[in-house]
């Protein structure tokens, strides 16, 4: 555009300014045109709201922006639901912590916890571990430990290479989804065990897949009704 051209342009340019700026209908001296871009309050964010609901509370999301509950499976999951509805506990909580953090606070677990954590025999704390990569764990639930007779409970905790092996036998390295678990899967331990079934009946070694799926920061976790036995000890006992 020339010059001749664009200075006629700038001066009405000018004298529109020059209007608008002194009517009296306009906005006042504290306003800004930049507050009517402004969501009223209580409207949701944009998708840098980072999970807030419009009310301001964080919805069901885990630190991912996916529901932790999407791909559960198992008959028990409505059960498990309703014992832990939230909290730290509870799927949606699970989904928060690593996973030796996630079951100690699932009131279903406080065995297991017990098991991996030192607690039952100082010299096998597997925490560290477990928080250290990504898994598939195979959760015995409270009362899998209470089927097993008191005797072979304690012989097994007193045992450190016993226990340690138990308790490996129920983790594969790496996460697993319940669409993908059926099959043989080599077991932290070194062992192979066998997941059969699909959906909500799923079965590992033979026991029972109570929920699965269940997700936690580094492992996917399957809470089941039976402790496994790695083949070459159960062939032992």
């Amino acid at each position: 555009m020339s010059t001749r051209t664009m200075l006629p342009r700038l001066g009405a340019l000018a004298a529109t300014v020059a209007l608008m700026s002194a009517c009296s209908g306009g906005m006042g001296e504290g306003s800004s045109p930049a507050a009517d871009d402004q969501p009223a309050a209580g409207q949701e964010q944009g998708s840098d709201g980072g999970g807030m609901t419009s009310d301001g509370g964080m919805d069901d999301m885990d630190g991912t922006g996916m529901d932790p509950a999407a791909d559960l499976v198992g008959a028990g999951c409505a059960d498990y639901a309703a014992m832990v509805p939230e909290g730290d506990g509870s799927v949606e909580g699970m989904a928060q912590d690593p996973v030796s953090v996630a079951a100690s606070n699932n009131p279903m677990l406080t065995t297991l916890t017990s098991a991996v954590s030192g607690e039952l025999n100082s010299d096998v704390d597997l925490a560290d571990t477990l928080d250290g990569d990504e898994f598939t764990v195979f959760a015995p639930v409270d009362d899998a430990f209470e089927a097993i007779p008191e005797e072979d409970l304690g012989a097994l905790a007193e045992d450190s290479d016993a226990l340690t092996g138990v308790l490996t036998y129920h983790v594969v390295p790496g996460q697993i989804a319940p669409d993908e678990i059926a099959g043989t899967h080599t077991t932290v331990q070194g062992e192979d065990l066998e997941v059969t079934g699909e959906g909500d009946d799923l079965m590992v070694d033979g026991a029972t897949v109570i929920c699965g799926g269940v997700k936690t920061q580094n492992a996917t976790v399957y809470l089941v009704d039976t402790v496994l036995m790695p083949p070459s000890m159960a062939e032992q006992g």
